[in-house]
C-alpha cells in the first residue's frame, strides 16, 4: 500500500487538486491576465487549502474555499507595488495566443475594477448563481446585483458585441483557455499548479508537490514564530537585569503635613501694620 493510500486526507486533496487546478488557473488568468500570476494564486490557494485542511475538508463546498482563496491571492492590493505582479490593463500584455475577439473581451474585462471583476467572473464565467456569487465575495445580494449590472454594461459597451454573446464567450474563455507554461520555474512550487492539457498522470504528482512546500512553509512559519518570541523574551529580560533603578524602593510622593502651631498670641490685623501704613 503506498503511502498516499495510507493517508485519506492526502488523497482528498489530490483529487480536489486534479479536479480543479486548471480550471481556477483558467479563472485566475481572466482575474489577472497573467499566466505567472495565475499560477502563482493557484499554488497559494491550495497551499492554504493543505495547511488549513481540517476545516476545509467540513467545508460543504471544498472547491468553493479554495476558490475563495485563489481569488484573494490573485487580486491582493500589495501586488500592485511590484511591476510583474500587477494586473495586465492592455491587449499589448496579453499574449499572443489570445485571439483577436477573446483580446478585446478580456481587455475589457480586466479594465473592471477588482469587485466588479471577480463578480463578473463567478457568475458568468463559472456560472455561480447571484446568491452564491455574493455569499463568497462577502457581499448582500443587492450590492451584487449592482457590480454584475455594471460590469456587464462596460464589458458590452467596450467588447463590441450583444450582451448574451459577451456572456457565451467569457464562459467559454473560462472553459477552455489555456495557459501556457512558465518559461523558467521556480522550484517545485512553480510546477504545482498544472495548467490547462497536463497529463492526467502529472496532476497527482503536482498535487504532491504541493503538500510538501505547504509543510515546509508551515515549519518555516514555526520556526520564525518561535524564534521571534524567544528574541522578544530575551530583549525583556535584559532590560529588566540592565535597568539602573533595579532593585530601588518606589518612589513615594511625600506626605503634606499641616504647619505645626504656634504658641505665640495672635495679633490683630491693625497691630500688624507698619506705622507708616497707619
Amino acid at each position: 500500500m503506498t503511502q498516499r493510500e495510507q493517508n485519506p486526507a492526502a488523497t482528498a486533496f489530490d483529487d480536489l487538486h486534479s479536479r480543479h487546478a486548471a480550471g481556477l488557473t483558467r479563472q485566475a488568468y481572466l482575474l489577472t491576465g497573467r499566466p505567472e500570476l495565475a499560477r502563482r494564486a493557484v499554488e497559494r490557494g491550495f497551499r492554504l487549502a493543505w495547511q488549513r485542511w481540517p476545516q476545509v475538508a467540513v467545508d460543504p463546498d471544498p472547491a468553493g474555499w479554495v476558490r475563495a482563496a485563489v481569488y484573494e491571492c490573485a487580486l491582493t492590493p500589495w501586488q500592485r507595488l511590484l511591476p510583474w505582479l500587477r494586473t495586465a490593463r492592455t491587449a499589448q500584455e496579453l499574449p499572443p495566443s489570445v485571439g483577436p475577439a477573446d483580446r478585446a473581451l478580456l481587455t475589457a474585462v480586466l479594465g473592471l475594477p477588482a469587485p466588479y471583476r471577480r463578480m463578473l467572473v463567478l457568475h458568468d464565467g463559472v456560472g455561480l448563481g447571484l446568491y452564491e456569487a455574493a455569499t463568497e465575495v462577502e457581499a448582500s445580494t443587492p450590492a451584487a446585483a449592482g457590480r454584475l449590472a455594471h460590469a456587464r454594461e462596460r464589458v458590452v459597451a467596450e467588447a463590441c458585441g450583444p450582451g448574451e454573446v459577451v456572456r457565451v464567450r467569457l464562459a467559454a474563455l473560462a472553459a477552455s483557455l489555456e495557459v501556457a507554461p512558465s518559461a523558467a520555474p521556480q522550484g517545485a512550487a512553480a510546477q504545482a499548479a498544472t495548467p490547462a492539457g497536463a497529463t492526467p498522470s502529472a496532476l497527482p504528482a503536482a498535487a504532491s508537490l504541493l503538500r510538501a512546500e505547504s509543510e515546509r512553509s508551515a515549519c518555516r512559519l514555526t520556526r520564525v514564530t518561535f524564534a521571534l518570541t524567544g528574541l522578544f523574551a530575551l530583549v525583556t529580560l535584559s532590560v529588566a537585569v540592565v535597568a539602573p533603578d533595579r532593585g530601588a524602593p518606589p518612589w513615594q510622593r511625600p506626605l503634606v503635613t499641616a504647619p505645626a502651631a504656634s504658641d505665640a498670641p495672635v495679633q490683630p490685623r491693625e497691630a500688624r501694620l507698619l506705622p507708616e501704613a497707619r
